[in-house]
């Protein structure tokens, strides 16, 4: 089985490099920031292949999934996990933060899968993972345009599955909570305190936690489910 993992130079996506390695896989990942961390994970995971790409760039998403192909012949597994954040107030928000979140957020998946399904609807086999977030699922105060982009992936997944289905590919969603990634290295001592007592499980998420969900669905276990969200947050959101 082959993987393409997009944003895989960052913590979640670094897991599911070394998750879907460790399980006997092919692994391409994409990285348009952290490039001494790409080719320190590029390393550290044999025979893998780490690809500069810029997710809102349709050349460049082509370029990618081209090479990856090249290399390894086909993609089962597509995972969209590229993505960024803001915290602002929406008054603050500029248009053009508001389109950099979209295009980022979304417009990859939609550019990332339009360059890999020609080869899974040919072979009528294949697996996408969108990676989204809860506050996709539940809106968040201060991140109006992380959490459209994000309930926008949701809703992305959800009609596709329905379009591709009869061509035997799934298209899932994760919606992570609070995990221990740069994404929220900003949070003080007292802010991860004060959001481990919102969380029933009483513990923030590891990367590791997500990249498991990734294989789950990308495997047997997950071969008769498609268009739903599974969503790793210690009952944060329930």
């Amino acid at each position: 089985m082959t993987v393409f993992i997009t944003g895989g130079s960052g913590g979640i996506g670094g897991a599911m490099v070394r998750e879907f390695y460790a399980l006997g896989c092919n692994v391409a990942f994409a990285y348009k920031t952290g490039k001494s961390k790409a080719e320190a994970l590029a390393k550290a995971v044999p025979g893998s292949l780490a690809l500069y790409c810029d997710v809102t760039d349709a050349w460049s998403v082509k370029g990618a999934i081209d090479a990856a192909l090249a290399r390894f012949g086909k993609i089962d597994v597509l995972i969209n996990n590229a993505g960024i954040s803001s915290q602002k107030l929406f008054t603050d928000i500029t248009e053009a933060e508001w389109d950099e979140m979209m295009d980022v957020n979304l417009k990859s998946c939609f550019l990332t899968c339009k360059a890999v399904l020609p080869q899974m609807i040919n072979r009528k086999s294949g697996s996408i993972i969108n990676v989204s977030s809860m506050w996709g699922q539940t809106g968040a105060s201060c991140e109006v345009h992380y959490s459209a982009a994000k309930a926008g992936v949701i809703g992305f997944t959800k009609a596709l599955a329905k379009e591709l289905g009869p061509s035997g590919i799934r298209v899932n969603c994760i919606a992570p909570g609070v995990i221990d990634t740069a994404m929220n290295a900003h949070l003080s001592g007292d802010d991860v305190a004060a959001l481990r007592e919102e969380i029933p499980l009483g513990a923030i998420g590891t990367p590791e936690t997500v990249a498991k969900a990734a294989a789950f669905l990308a495997g047997e276990g997950g071969e008769y489910i498609t268009g739903q969200v599974i969503s790793p947050n210690g009952g944060m959101v329930i």
